[in-house]
């Protein structure tokens, strides 16, 4: 996701944002509970598997006249699905904001850096940075942005 924004003082700003599939070292993991103890992908793998024999068993179990309603595989999908959804959902992103300077020399380069949390959070953080660079030169102070030396 790229955008391109000049600034309120003539200066073209390049503000994109990058889906880390792994946690950034300076990202705060303060705030959730998905924690990878095990630094591995074998817990999920060995969920799945799990999950998958259950399924299995339920199916090789069931009696030939039990009639199954329409909705109970629709809700046993929904379920499987959910939390690899979630994960996709909730992965961390890379926001830069960055500006090679003006030509006058007046303005030095500059690039902001953050991470944001979300797929639908990261859109609307790029579009309120994207604004407010228009409308006062720089990235918001308050904002999920950085500026880097």
């Amino acid at each position: 996701m790229n955008r391109l924004v000049q600034g309120e003082d003539g200066r073209d700003w390049t503000v994109r944002a990058q889906m880390e599939w792994r946690a950034p070292a300076t990202a705060d993991g303060s705030d959730d509970f998905e924690h990878d103890v095990a630094a591995s992908y074998a817990p999920g793998i060995g969920m799945l598997v799990v999950t998958l024999a259950l399924i299995a068993v339920l199916v090789v179990w069931l009696p030939t006249d039990v009639v199954i309603p329409a909705w109970v595989p629709l809700l046993l999908l929904l379920i499987i699905v959910f939390f690899p959804l979630r994960w996709v959902l909730r992965r961390p992103w890379t926001v830069v904001a960055e500006t090679d300077g003006d030509v006058t020399g007046d303005h030095p380069p500059e690039r902001w850096v953050g991470t944001i949390r979300g797929l639908f959070t990261v859109r609307g953080e790029v579009t309120k940075i994207a604004k407010t660079i228009e409308r006062h030169a720089l990235p918001d102070f308050d904002g999920p942005l950085r500026p880097m030396e």
